[in-house]
């Protein structure tokens, strides 16, 4: 009898342990939301994204002023230290415009009366005010050359974002483009972008290891087209290949690496093109995987508005 209730109690005082990690952990999906936790939400998303908003731009025309580091605004390190993976300016640049506007728009929705709305705009938004901070911390540290600091938030990053994927991919495509595919395929190519910057890139040994790595892009791509059906990851990296490639031919006509990221990006559109659109050809072009389960397989990757 003593032994029963010792070990419910027990039980009973991790059941409460976990309620409480629970209630406090801002990454724990919940059923709903109370209005103190959405008034948070609406501050604090609000908040994160004007702080990096205005960091961008500030960053864009201004090089820090303080620091021994060499230092130089966002586009001027990425041409000064212009490795296998530098990205071109003004290709990457509209891809963070068009970002950030469909960002407002996600935050709007945690304003819906439609409750649904809120409560999936409410799930991703931890994550998304972390990117945010993340993003904020990173840009004041590449533009004072503290590359490896600045690439150790990008691959912090990278998890926090790939954990967001992986828990909410079926979201709205409101909320999915610009919180969760947008941001993760721009954070997956910076992986490469800054880390061949930290190693200084330039040797022949480098090049020929990143026209390697640069076809992981593809890959990448690939497993998100088959597992789940993203098109708009396709789409996302398509475009920033041609950002790479385009930056790449500028500087180095005679080599492989734009040739690369140019057929990277063919690849990943046309197949975006056929996942997004299957009606074109009448038929699924591809077999679903078993990276997902039965259940998920009979049903759309993104609801509609």
């Amino acid at each position: 009898m003593t032994e029963n209730n010792t070990s419910e109690g027990v039980a009973q005082t991790l059941q409460t342990a976990h309620e409480r990690v629970h209630s406090v952990n801002p990454f724990m999906d919940r059923e709903s939301y109370p209005t103190g936790s959405l008034r948070s939400y609406k501050i604090l998303t609000a908040v994160s994204w004007l702080l990096l908003v205005v960091t961008s731009i500030y960053y864009t025309f201004n090089a820090p002023t303080e620091g021994k580091h060499h230092r130089g605004t966002i586009w001027h390190q990425n041409s000064h230290h212009h490795t296998p993976f530098a990205l071109n300016s003004i290709i990457t640049s509209i891809y963070m415009i068009v970002l950030f506007i469909l960002q407002i728009g996600y935050c709007w929705h945690l304003y819906s009366e439609n409750e649904v709305y809120v409560k999936a705009a409410a799930d991703v938004g931890s994550h998304f005010i972390f990117n945010n901070l993340l993003w904020f911390g990173f840009i004041h540290l590449w533009c004072r050359s503290h590359f490896w600091l600045a690439e150790m938030l990008i691959i912090i990053n990278f998890f926090n974002l790939s954990a967001l994927y992986f828990k909410h991919s079926r979201t709205p495509r409101f909320i999915h483009i610009p919180v969760v595919s947008g941001p993760l395929a721009l954070n997956y190519v910076l992986l490469f972008t800054v880390g061949a910057a930290a190693v200084n890139a330039h040797s022949l040994p480098a090049r020929i290891l990143a026209n390697i790595m640069i076809w992981s892009i593809m890959g990448y791509g690939f497993f998100f087209l088959v597992a789940y059906k993203d098109y708009t990851m396709g789409f996302n990296l398509s475009v920033l290949s041609a950002s790479l490639g385009v930056a790449q031919f500028l500087t180095h006509v005679i080599a492989f690496q734009w040739i690369f990221a140019f057929a990277i990006m063919g690849v990943l559109f046309v197949l975006s093109v056929l996942v997004g659109f299957p009606g074109l050809i009448g038929q699924d072009p591809f077999k679903r995987g078993a990276v997902v389960d039965e259940d998920r397989e009979r049903q759309p990757l993104l609801q509609e508005e």
